[in-house]
């Protein structure tokens, strides 16, 4: 059966909520690995003989071995449908199977999607959504979801929430971790008008908000210039039409006497691989964002860059949370566009998942199927990309200044010097 594949490389960002992630298409997907009618010359297959004797891989046999492990959750099934006293929801347990099965594979970035939350990564993705307006960032080592954005003239705004604070409880009873985010999300949706008590840690004072749910445009990129000369975007996902806005935002600080520009990738973690190809392409000549590598080894190119560039000196902003995508434009724009990177290292998010859609219900899952490669083969999972220059932000600072504050982020400043430097360099 044909499915329909995307690909994608994130951290668990959940905005009320935008799940970010980075994807292709089934097609590239399908030219990468083929739809399964080709044959491997080079591959182990069963064959048979003239006595009827099929030989097959050890492989093959461990896989057909495993598959008489499926007739106990059929037998545990039909068990519950004869006998549980209070009587047993069917769909509720073939859903919980199939997470179980994914989570058998203790990783984190592979996972099953019910077809509510399918559906809702795909609605997350087109930037329109009914909720309180604000973007999370869910640590899977700590479980905590830290706000790491909250959207202008959101819902959220309005009541109090600021970047930094902890989501801790929705409702009366649902406190939130990595494992309940999702839960979360769905309680925290609803219809415009209605309201959600959300309760938030700020420097370990809870804080309760009574917010009202309604329809929330969110934008993926917002620009300035900062000083003379010095252009500013700061990117948050890809994901949406981030490929249009961060171009739109380019020509227009060109327009506006930008001859140095500054990144900011922070607290991105990741977005549609596409985008971040035609954003590197904005700066490199002929070459490619990335490669990728799958378990056997075999390497893919699929993210080309074309001549013509902008000419234009670049600073890149990141920190603990830049992963993925934003990782992947990071390590492009500095293997080959000289760009110079300030901040702290990045999280190390250097492998990716192809996202299918499975059975006739709506429901999908993730799989970690390859690893990508900087242009210049740099490894970035479990490693992360560490800045040229270094600048830690103090261990008092929340970090919940507005965009483009001089005064109190002291990263961008230090980025701002490098940007003017940069631009008085012949």
């Amino acid at each position: 059966m044909k499915k329909k594949i995307l690909l994608t490389v994130s951290l668990l960002t959940v905005m009320f909520l935008v799940s970010g992630c980075m994807m292709v298409s089934g097609s590239r997907l399908e030219s990468m690995f083929g739809t399964g009618n080709n044959t491997n010359s080079n591959s182990n297959t069963a064959s048979s003989s003239s006595d009827g004797m099929v030989t097959i891989t050890k492989a093959e046999y461990d896989y057909l071995n495993s598959l008489t492990k499926f007739s106990e959750l059929e037998e545990i099934y039909e068990t519950v449908q004869e006998y549980f006293y209070f009587g047993a929801d069917n769909q509720k347990m073939l859903e919980y199977a199939a997470k179980g099965l994914m989570a058998g594979m203790d990783d984190p970035y592979s996972f099953y999607y019910s077809p509510e939350e399918f559906a809702q990564m795909q609605e997350d993705d087109e930037g329109k959504y009914v909720g309180i307006g604000v973007l999370i960032l869910t640590d899977n080592k700590s479980g905590t979801c830290t706000i790491s954005r909250v959207f202008k003239g959101s819902p959220a705004e309005e009541a109090g929430v600021m970047r930094g604070d902890i989501l801790y409880k929705v409702g009366e009873d649902l406190f939130v971790n990595a494992e309940t985010i999702n839960e979360a999300v769905s309680i925290m949706r609803g219809e415009p008008g209605t309201k959600v008590d959300v309760t938030f840690l700020r420097k370990e004072e809870e804080i309760t908000f009574n917010i009202e749910r309604r329809e929330v445009q969110t934008n993926q990129v917002e620009s300035a210039i900062i000083e003379p000369g010095i252009g500013y975007i700061a990117m948050y996902q890809f994901a949406g039409e981030a490929e249009k806005e961060f171009t739109n935002a380019l020509n227009e600080l060109l327009e506006q006497g930008a001859k140095s520009l500054i990144i900011d990738l922070r607290d991105n973690t990741g977005g549609w691989v596409e985008q971040a190809r035609v954003i590197g392409d904005l700066f490199m000549d002929k070459g490619e964002l990335c490669y990728l590598v799958d378990k056997n080894g075999m390497e893919e190119h699929s993210y080309p860059t074309y001549d013509g560039k902008t000419e234009i000196p670049i600073t890149i902003l990141v920190n603990e949370m830049t992963a993925s995508s934003s990782e992947i434009l990071t390590g492009a724009l500095r293997d080959c566009a000289n760009a110079t990177v300030v901040g702290t290292k990045t999280f190390g998010k250097g492998i990716v998942q192809a996202v299918l859609d499975v059975g006739n219900s709506g429901a999908g899952f993730q799989l970690t199927i390859l690893e990508y490669f900087t242009p210049k083969g740099s490894k970035v999972h479990e490693i992360g990309i560490t800045p040229d220059i270094i600048v830690e932000r103090p261990e008092d600072d929340p970090g919940t200044y507005d965009f483009a504050d001089l005064e109190k982020d002291i990263q961008l400043k230090k980025a701002l010097e490098v940007a003017k430097e940069k631009l008085q360099t012949p």
